[in-house]
This record gives structure tokens, C-alpha cells and sequence, in this order.
């Protein structure tokens, strides 16, 4: 599987998802199912919103953690949003995420460039009572909402390590040393968690600030580990730790069925 195979038949899964709930919520609220909580309160389920990100990502791995070091890269995401219950909700989300970074230490001179796909499903907790997510007016809907976000999914990535201190640029090419394994792009399985506040724009329109970080089940996101390369029999790493990254992005959600 590619980088390009793999996100059109993700975005299609969510397509047809979001058809289905489409028609589902296409019946009037009188007609829906009504749900309580559990204090006895009413409310209907949803709406689904679309939503659309863009930011940038950050990565931390065996060449560094610091932000000085980060060829920092964008990060872009798609997904789909439901309100299943008043503080909580379920989604899932495609993304596609630039890293890089050069090594902390200057002896060792290693940097790397990398671009991953991501897909993940993850419920968002809201842990202020919102009166619109009842069977209320949308004028009563609180305008600004904190979350908390978790989530599991899987990452498809593709880095290429080279010497150097420098962001590649079409100026240069850099020395790219030769590859820890021969089957890039490859998966590893992620654990995002999140922190986010959403802002109330319009009934149908929400924006929202998210910060999230992704735990790995990967060494190789920067192309080096411990394990034996090429040009060295111990790896080019000491660090048996798995790398992981974060993502800072600005989202919009819309709801075209809202009500």
C-alpha cells in the first residue's frame, strides 16, 4: 500500500459514512429517536459535521525533541464529527503530515524528511454542560466549549534520513544515506490524545484549536533506530525508543444538516 493508494480509499470509507447519516438525519427531529440523560433530561443525537484542519507538525525521536531543531512541516486534515450523547462525540479523521528535523547532536550530523498518512477514530469528551446539545432553541448553545480527545489509528510513513543540518531545498540535494529498510512506506499503529477549544461561529459553523500528540508503536518515523544499517553494524541511533509526533492545527466543522 502507498501514501496515494491509501488516503482516496480512506476519504471514501468517510464519504459513505457520512451519506448514511446524512439520510438518518434527514428525518424531522419529531420523528427521531429521543434520548435522556441521566438526569432525565431530553436530547436527539447529532448533528454530523464535516470538518477540514490545517496547522503544522512536530516531531520527537531519537535525533531530538527540541523545537530549535524541528523542520517543522504542515499538517492537514478531513473528517467527520457526531454528537452521540451531550458531552460526548465520535469521529474519525484522515491527515497528512510533513516531518523533519536535524540531530541535536553535531558530531553525528544526521537529519531526516519525512511524509506520513494518517488515519485515526477517537471520541471527544466535553466537560462543560452545553444547553444546546438539548432539545433547546440553537440560540442557547454555549459559544466556547474546551475537549479532551482520544483516539487510535494508524500511520503510513515514508522518511528518508541524510547528513546534514539543513532543511532540503531545491537549491541542494542532500546526502541521503541509504534506507534502514526496503519496504517504505510502512505502517505503524498510533495512540493520538488531544486537547481542544471549539468556538461557536454560526448554528452550523464551528472553529476549533486543537494541540494532540500521537504515540508510535515505531523507532523508524525518522529513518533511524538501533537497528543494523548499512553504514553501521550497531544502528544510528542508541535510543530504543519509539518516536512519535504532534500536531497543531486550526478547524472549521460544519454542520449542513444542523438544525
Amino acid at each position: 500500500m502507498t501514501l496515494r493508494s491509501f488516503l482516496p480509499a480512506a476519504m471514501l470509507l468517510l464519504t459513505a459514512a457520512a451519506t448514511h447519516s446524512a439520510l438518518a438525519q434527514s428525518v424531522g427531529p419529531e420523528r427521531r429517536q429521543r434520548h435522556y440523560d441521566h438526569q432525565g433530561r431530553l436530547y436527539y443525537k447529532g448533528p454530523l459535521r464535516f470538518t477540514l484542519g490545517g496547522g503544522v507538525g512536530y516531531y520527537n525521536g531519537d535525533l531530538t525533541s527540541r523545537l530549535g531543531d524541528q523542520f517543522l512541516g504542515p499538517s492537514l486534515s478531513a473528517g467527520l464529527l457526531y454528537q452521540f450523547h451531550p458531552h460526548w462525540q465520535v469521529g474519525g479523521e484522515l491527515s497528512y503530515l510533513q516531518l523533519g528535523a536535524k540531530d541535536y547532536l553535531p558530531g553525528r550530523g544526521l537529519a531526516f524528511q519525512g511524509k506520513n498518512g494518517l488515519a485515526a477514530a477517537f471520541v471527544r469528551w466535553e466537560p462543560l454542560t452545553d444547553p444546546g446539545a438539548y432539545s433547546l432553541p440553537a440560540g442557547q448553545s454555549a459559544l466556547i466549549k474546551p475537549y479532551l480527545k482520544l483516539g487510535v489509528g494508524m500511520a503510513l510513513y515514508s522518511p528518508k534520513a541524510y547528513r546534514g543540518t539543513e532543511r532540503p531545498s531545491g537549491n541542494t540535494t542532500p546526502n541521503y544515506l541509504e534506507p534502514e529498510r526496503y519496504d517504505y512506506p510502512a505502517v505503524a499503529l498510533t495512540l493520538p490524545v488531544g486537547v481542544g477549544l471549539t468556538v461557536r461561529l454560526t448554528s452550523r459553523l464551528n472553529a476549533s484549536l486543537e494541540g494532540s500528540y500521537s504515540l508510535t508503536t515505531t523507532d523508524q518515523l525518522d529513518d533511524i533506530s538501533t537497528v543494523p544499517s548499512p553504514d553501521s553494524n550497531t544502528g544510528r541511533s542508541a535510543s530504543s525508543l519509539n518516536d512519535n509526533y504532534g500536531q497543531l492545527e486550526l478547524k472549521l466543522e460544519y454542520a449542513p444538516w444542523a438544525r
